[in-house]
């Protein structure tokens, strides 16, 4: 079976549409709630879902995402757990589903076992944050298995960019702002130019996330990315929800009003 991803690419390219990206963090508040979650989200609208996997110390992620994955993990979510709750996934929706992930938790999982679980279940790719692009292969074997996701910064040099846009699978995530995740209330003046010189270096689909809180700078960005990924926000809410019976409504509300930002594009 093609890579859910592969054909996401194929469908941004041929319609000249624009993805919605919603990051959750596994496990918050429960992970029988983030399959409500995604479930839901599938259906109001979301291209791809990224799913977190909790780490005790996420140094990429601000505030926001760093309480949530304390959450997660005071609620018991583990790696292995995570990889069942895609498999229970995949029988109920077929949106790409991406994890989000610092390298020790894979570590600790087996790096090899890890690829041949994450493709059995149904992972479509796998971002490890803090694992360069240009690791040596003894630390990602599973990416002969699974999709690795990039990642360029805002420093990363033109010639680096070039070597990793050559790597890329899937697509590229570009990252807004130097820094950590977090919602913020501005977008950087030379996004857009930094957005349209590394399409035009990529094979795969350009998507860009870190600090877009607003549906109105999603809209703003997917002017020149081709997609557009909303975590801290969404993120938020559910930690200002919790359990509440009204968290999977007003979390696909907020998650849908994004959607159709990203997808008013012509």
């Amino acid at each position: 079976m093609r890579n859910r991803l592969d054909l996401l690419a194929e469908h941004l390219r041929s319609t000249g549409k624009k993805a919605f990206v919603a990051y959750l963090t596994a496990g918050d508040p429960s992970l029988s709630l983030t399959k409500e979650l995604v479930l839901a989200l599938a259906g109001c609208g979301t291209d791809l879902v990224e799913l977190g996997v909790p780490f005790s110390d996420p140094m990429a992620d601000g505030i926001v995402n760093q309480l949530s994955s304390q959450r997660a993990l005071q609620a018991g979510t583990t790696l292995p757990k995570i990889l069942e709750l895609v498999a229970d996934l995949r029988e109920q929706c077929s949106v790409p589903l991406v994890l989000f992930t610092y390298l020790n938790p894979i570590f600790r999982f087996g790096l090899e076992r890890f690829g041949k679980e994450a493709l059995q279940c149904g992972v479509d790719a796998v971002l490890v944050v803090d694992l360069p692009p240009d690791a040596s292969w003894e630390w990602a074997p599973w990416q002969a298995i699974v999709p690795r996701i990039l990642l360029v910064a805002p420093t990363t040099s033109s010639e680096r960019r070039r070597a990793i846009a050559r790597k890329a699978q899937g697509f590229l995530y570009y990252v807004s702002r130097e820094g950590v995740t977090g919602m913020r209330e501005d977008l950087p003046r030379s996004l857009a130019t930094e957005l349209r010189e590394l399409k035009e270096i990529a094979s795969v689909p350009v998507f860009c996330g870190f600090g877009i809180s607003k549906p109105e700078q999603a809209r703003k960005v997917a002017e020149a990315a081709d997609g557009v990924v909303v975590g801290s926000a969404l993120v938020h809410t559910i930690g200002e929800l919790g359990s509440s019976p009204q968290l999977v409504q007003e979390v696909t509300r907020q998650a849908q009003t994004f959607a159709e930002a990203v997808h008013s594009l012509p």
